[in-house]
């Protein structure tokens, strides 16, 4: 299995809960995750996800304890039964740029896991699963509070200074940027899960006490930390079916990734209710496959690709 995001929040749980199972996990993280198998990667980075991918793929050619040997159709190698997209983020604003000039939030939440994707898609098992976190503020039904996404168009997203919608206010712009993202997520998941793979996209609700904030205001971090403490069963029943627990929403995500909870026929969207996966619609847009196949086909041009 390969993940990214599996090094803080819920995702440290779900990666616990897959290698306790047996899995071989490699994990993307930014710095090495002692006690575990992990390769450098910077989301903020194309070529880090390229040249993540590339050592993925020759550690998959690799027998059990010898160096590494070039991946060829001769020496297919180990085969990817999972790979668990959970890495994410939020910004105050749309000011930050990746190394290859594209609005942060997107390039980190959507394109850079687009390309991983698109490169690893080789390397899959047949039956192969692919999570990717999504938030149900994609969604304004769920009257989550954030600023909902206006469209999915991948250049305008990439390019806020070029969107004539973009909303002035740091704040509503950086919020858009995140839900816009999430959305995006969900329609990956979609055109995905048409092309031979089972693809997921989860909302966890809303997990206190992760490393998404962690780009935000230093009181907006400090609250986030503060509220993330264990969250008792009965608030989350009564007064919140969003709120989950860190727990929970890592052992939710496990089960996805190890084929404990499947997918209902036609459906690719689970969001976890009161500590318990559902498969609800998503928005509108997020069940429009002509706008699916077309941020599809727009990141690739973004992430160089045919």
């Amino acid at each position: 299995m390969v993940m990214t995001g599996g090094t803080s929040g819920f995702g440290t749980t779900a990666a616990a809960r897959l290698t306790r199972g047996g899995a071989r996990l490699i994990l993307g993280a930014r710095r090495p995750v002692p006690g575990s198998e992990s390769i450098p990667l910077d989301l903020t980075d194309l070529a880090s996800v390229r040249a993540f991918a590339t050592s993925v793929r020759e550690r998959l050619a690799e027998p059990p304890g010898t160096p590494g040997t070039p991946d060829t159709p001769d020496t297919p190698g180990t085969r990817v039964d999972a790979l668990v997209l959970n890495a994410g983020l939020i910004r105050p604003d749309v000011a930050g740029r990746s190394a290859d000039g594209f609005e942060t939030t997107f390039a980190v939440n959507h394109l850079a896991h687009y390309l991983l994707i698109r490169l690893l898609l080789p390397t899959l098992a047949d039956g192969a699963i692919v999570v990717l976190t999504t938030s149900g503020t994609h969604d304004p039904a769920t009257g989550a509070g954030l600023t909902p996404p206006r469209h999915a168009d991948a250049d305008l997203l990439a390019h806020p200074d070029r969107d004539p919608g973009r909303d002035p206010r740091p704040r509503k712009a950086g919020e858009h940027a995140y839900t816009a993202s999430k959305l995006c997520a969900v329609l990956t998941a979609r055109e995905l899960s048409g092309r031979g793979v089972t693809a997921v996209a989860y909302d966890p609700g809303q997990v206190f006490g992760t490393g998404l904030a962690k780009d935000l205001a230093f009181p907006l971090r400090v609250a986030w930390s503060l509220l993330g403490t264990p969250v008792p069963r009965w608030a989350v029943s009564r007064f919140n079916p969003y709120l989950n627990s860190r727990a929970a929403a890592g052992n939710a995500l496990a089960d996805l990734a190890l084929g404990l909870a499947r997918p209902p026929g036609g459906r690719s969207y689970a969001a976890l209710r009161r500590g318990g996966l559902t498969w609800p619609d998503p928005s509108e847009p997020a069940r429009d496959g002509r706008l699916a196949q077309a941020l599809w086909d727009d990141s690739a041009k973004l992430a160089g690709l045919d």
